[in-house]
């Protein structure tokens, strides 16, 4: 028997978003992969520096992911959201890595230098200049970025229609690399599909990654909800369309 409206609504209502796993969508959501398997390509970037920094980490998932073999002598990571630093810190510290607390948008709290290799999945913010203060001469940027104009149907259907910035398109952010004095090696993006099976993944998903509806909450959007739920009882899914951007930049080395 198909679960009621309300019933998927209040479970994901009051399921943690914790951490930056996605699992509780298991069976509820799909997700397009980009074709490039970023945390295989993390392990090798790090299994070749000598300090390296993992920037808004998240629950250190994705850094953990990549192997603490691959870890090399000096592994630092930074998280600004509390929940997630303490779990950050909870999963790292026993694999050698340091967790610094320190939010998204502040100067980094290193020297000038420090890092050969600097990286981050999914930052909500990148501040090219401070990145390229805290790389050594000739140390690299490696990152996996949310694109422009990731599920601006998915922010559609709750917003309606509305400006789509242009701050995360692959070509804006080569080019604030470039101006911050950063050589940009590659910057590769792809569109991916994002589908919903139910109305639950959509609450919980809305409640985790909170920049697509940004005043979201369940009693604000509850006729929106319940549109949607009676949307996807008819069609089957919500289609939404995701972007990823692969991107390293290199330090001039003199």
């Amino acid at each position: 028997m198909d679960r009621s409206f309300d019933a998927l609504v209040d479970e994901a209502a009051a399921a943690p978003v914790d951490g930056w796993g996605f699992a509780w969508l298991d069976g509820r959501a799909t997700e397009q992969r980009p074709s490039w398997g970023y945390q295989r390509l993390l392990g090798e970037r790090l299994a070749a520096a000598g300090a390296a920094l993992d920037l808004q980490t998240g629950g250190g998932e994705v850094l953990a992911g990549a192997g603490p073999e691959n870890f090399p002598r000096t592994m630092a990571a930074t998280e600004g959201w509390p929940p997630n630093a303490a779990l950050a810190t909870r999963r790292l510290h026993p694999l050698g890595a340091v967790l610094v607390a320190s939010p998204a948008d502040a100067p980094l709290p290193f020297a000038d230098g420090a890092f050969d290799l600097v990286t981050s999945r999914h930052p909500a913010a990148v501040d090219f200049p401070e990145i390229a203060r805290v790389l050594a001469p000739g140390g690299s940027y490696f990152a996996q970025h949310v694109g422009g104009r990731t599920n601006v149907e998915l922010s559609a259907f709750f917003l309606g229609p509305f400006p789509v910035p242009t701050a995360r398109e692959h070509e804006v952010e080569a080019g604030l690399a470039r101006a911050a004095g950063l050589e940009v090696v590659q910057c590769r993006n792809e569109r991916l599909r994002l589908e919903f099976s139910d109305v639950g993944a959509v609450v919980w998903f809305l409640r985790k990654v909170v920049w697509t509806v940004p005043d979201f909450s369940v009693d604000r959007y509850r006729e929106r909800l319940r549109a949607l739920h009676e949307r996807i009882e008819r069609e089957g899914v919500f289609v939404s369309t995701m972007s990823r951007t692969l991107f390293e930049a290199r330090k001039p080395a003199a």
